[in-house]
């Protein structure tokens, strides 16, 4: 009588198997399992090892023995948001009654410690905030006996957002510090002026057509300009006012005709200035507002509107005081919120007042004043319809609320900066990039979101290159463009894409 010993069983001539708790004819039970099942048995009705979903756990020396049988399974597909949490369940049964193991993979995120028994395992997974591009949200379940026969589970899990990720876009012909950046009706995006070097001011102008990542030079601007202002029309044109040249401050003013590829003149301002505002109105006219004389010794109160239909220019109300460098922004009630900036190098220098600019009065009146001085900040009008702004000093952040005409600070920033940008992003969050802490520091690659429902800063991916005194550009793909400023070495030329 040959025999053999499997585990605590002894193997007998004619495949009875003896164990100390009794006996089983494995053999006989592969034999009638394989006729009642012949797609889990392979052409001899003996392989067993094909697992649910094509996986497979064959063994060499299996025999007729065949793997588990799985009764319950995670579904195909999970819905999760990001960080979220998920329980899967497995039950299965052996037609051997072996013990079984229980084996849970993920390509992401995190799984905590099964909570096995002989026939069942039940496991936690922890979602990632994001997933890279490409990768998906994937599962494996597998479920073997003591013959090493395995059967396979397979699912995923949807819903997790896709993680932010700059890349290159190619590069403008000339570095540009300064310049401004419009997004046109076309979808196209123009750059106009700027600094390629220490007193190197520009007229060139170049477009960015994101359908094919290219950059093209269109028409030149009649004067050398930098740090001036752009607006996009109701017409589709855009309107440049004011600006440097190099040497001195600008009156002077031009519109940009997209399908022509031209500049034409635009009549003149009153005063020529420098780090001025200009911001379109819900009347079509543009309110140009402050700006510094070219050696920043004093700021300007007054105010002019540019009117499309005639292209020439009236002065309106001034403001209580002069600034440049500040930020100005239309509320949805169509008033324009004018705040912070710097006045003069003497007395009273940096500003923490605010004020609102009444288009059917033309007239100005002062509202609350920030909790501190802000040059060289940003303004973004949020959903809610309040304002942010950002800081140049110590990080903190605020809020205006138009309603109560008061401000109130939120979260502070991640890190403060100034001459960095801000863009909304269609989810509703704030992006803001690049920037330097104070005069002399190398510019930074660190950018930030704030999230509005909750007050708070997080980092997100850092740009490629430190950028300051750039220009960030909400495409309308959601993909937001990052273009030029002042670099470790001087303007730069660069231009990256942020996904968010």
């Amino acid at each position: 009588m040959a025999m053999s010993v499997f585990g605590r069983c002894v193997l007998l001539a004619g495949g009875l198997l003896i164990g100390l708790m009794g006996c089983v004819d494995f053999e006989q039970q592969g034999r009638d399992f394989c006729l009642r099942n012949p797609e889990r048995c392979g052409a001899k009705g003996r392989d067993g090892g094909a697992g649910e979903d094509g996986g497979s756990g064959t063994h060499p020396d299996a025999g007729p023995f065949l793997p588990p049988l799985l009764i319950e399974r995670p579904q195909a597909s999970f819905e999760v948001t990001a960080g979220g949490r998920l329980t899967f369940n497995g039950r299965a049964q052996d037609p051997q009654d072996s013990a079984m193991r229980f084996a849970w993979t993920a390509t992401v995120g995190s799984l905590d410690t099964a909570q096995d028994t002989s026939t069942t395992s039940q496991i936690v997974w922890t979602a990632p905030p994001c997933l890279d591009p490409g990768v998906t949200a994937s599962f494996t379940l597998t479920v073997s006996n003591a013959f090493d026969l395995a059967v396979i589970a397979r699912f995923s899990a949807t819903g997790i957002p896709i993680c932010p990720v700059w890349t290159s876009a190619s590069s403008m012909s000339v570095g540009r510090s300064g310049a401004t950046v419009t997004l046109l009706q076309s979808g196209k995006v123009l750059v106009a002026g700027g600094r390629s070097g220490p007193i190197e001011t520009l007229a060139s102008a170049e477009l960015y057509d994101p359908a094919t990542g290219n950059w093209a030079s269109t028409g030149n601007m009649s004067s050398l300009r930098t740090n001036h202002t752009a607006t996009l029309l109701p017409s589709g044109k855009v309107l440049v006012a004011g600006g440097s040249n190099g040497t001195a401050a600008l009156s002077s003013a031009e519109v940009y005709d997209p399908a022509a590829g031209t500049w034409g003149p635009a009549g003149s301002l009153t005063t020529a200035r420098t780090y001025a505002t200009a911001t379109l109105l819900l009347s079509g006219k543009v309110l140009v507002v402050g700006g510094t004389d070219h050696d920043l010794t004093m700021s300007t109160a007054t105010a002019q509107l540019y009117d499309p239909g005639t292209n020439t220019w009236a002065s309106t109300g001034s403001m209580p005081s002069g600034r440049g460098y500040h930020c100005a922004l239309l509320l949805p009630s169509g008033q324009v919120l004018v705040a912070g900036g710097f006045n003069s190098r003497n007395s009273p220098g940096a500003l923490s007042s605010a004020d609102i600019y009444d288009p059917e009065a033309g007239a100005w009146h002062s509202v609350g004043s920030m909790s501190t001085y802000r040059i060289s900040f940003t303004a973004t009008l949020l959903p809610s319809g309040k304002v942010l702004v950002t800081t140049d000093k110590d990080g903190r952040a605020e809020l205006y609320d138009p309603e109560s005409g008061t401000w109130a600070l939120t979260g502070s920033m991640v890190v403060g900066s100034q001459g960095h940008t801000a863009t909304l992003l269609p989810s509703g969050t704030v992006l803001v990039t690049g920037g330097y802490g104070k005069d002399g520091d190398a510019p930074r690659v660190t950018a930030q979101m704030y999230e509005p429902v909750t007050g708070t800063w997080t980092a997100t991916l850092p740009l490629s290159t430190g950028r300051s005194v750039h220009t960030a550009t909400l495409l309308p793909s959601g993909k937001v463009l990052v273009v030029g400023g002042h670099g470790p070495s001087g303007p730069l030329n660069t231009a990256e894409l942020y996904r968010p």
